[in-house]
């Protein structure tokens, strides 16, 4: 057989991403294919595709070494692919989520850190560290259905904050123009606001 016709041929190797991997997410399974192009030689990084949930090792009949060795560095990787951390865009992905509601869900802890993780952004000098989250732990918010409790509870708290504020308002207003402002009833959805010292204020004398 002529040479050129067996370079033409290729050395393939296929894995399959589960289910349970990808979390039903495109965002994860391309983050792990870089994640994974990242560990294998420079030489073959081009050379491991994803198709769908399927990553596919592909290289010529002429590079056996190379394949091989490349070969070898994604099986080893995938017995533990499940437990790559995951990074923002994956998660937010994964529970459709926006930018505001990680920072803000991180930052009160309901969404828990799993560590930080810092890489140099492509063709620059710069440096960038984000938080990234434990698969497993972003797998049982997805089944349980916490972001939705979140937002409600979310929007509850708005709704509170916003009669509090009003509310708060109402008695700057009533004050400055010596008016008596009645109080929410104690145990009702609006805030009360008390004013500290204001008995004794009054019995000094020094209202009349």
């Amino acid at each position: 057989m002529p040479k050129h016709e067996k370079t033409d041929i290729e050395l393939i190797r296929t894995w399959t991403l589960s289910p349970a991997t990808t979390m039903g997410s495109a965002v994860r399974a391309k983050g792990i294919l870089q994640e994974l192009q990242s560990r294998v030689p420079a030489v073959s990084k081009k050379s491991l595709a994803l198709d769908g949930s399927d990553l596919i090792l592909a290289m010529p009949a002429s590079e056996k070494a190379v394949f091989n060795a490349a070969a070898a560095v994604v099986a080893r990787a995938m017995e533990d692919v499940e437990t790559l951390p995951v990074i923002p865009r994956e998660i937010q992905d994964i529970l459709a989520i926006k930018v505001g509601e990680r920072h803000r869900w991180l930052a009160d802890g309901r969404l828990p850190s799993a560590g930080t993780r810092t890489v140099r952004l492509n063709g620059r000098a710069r440096r960038i560290t984000f938080h990234v989250f434990d698969p497993k732990v972003v797998e049982d918010l997805l089944d349980r259905g916490a972001v939705d409790e979140w937002r409600e509870a979310d929007a509850e708290a708005k709704a509170e904050n916003r009669r509090k504020a009003a509310y708060a308002a109402k008695l700057t207003r009533s004050l400055k123009k010596g008016k008596t402002v009645k109080a929410p009833v104690e145990g009702s959805e609006k805030a009360r606001t008390e004013l500290v010292g204001w008995e004794e204020f009054g019995r000094d004398g020094l209202l009349r």
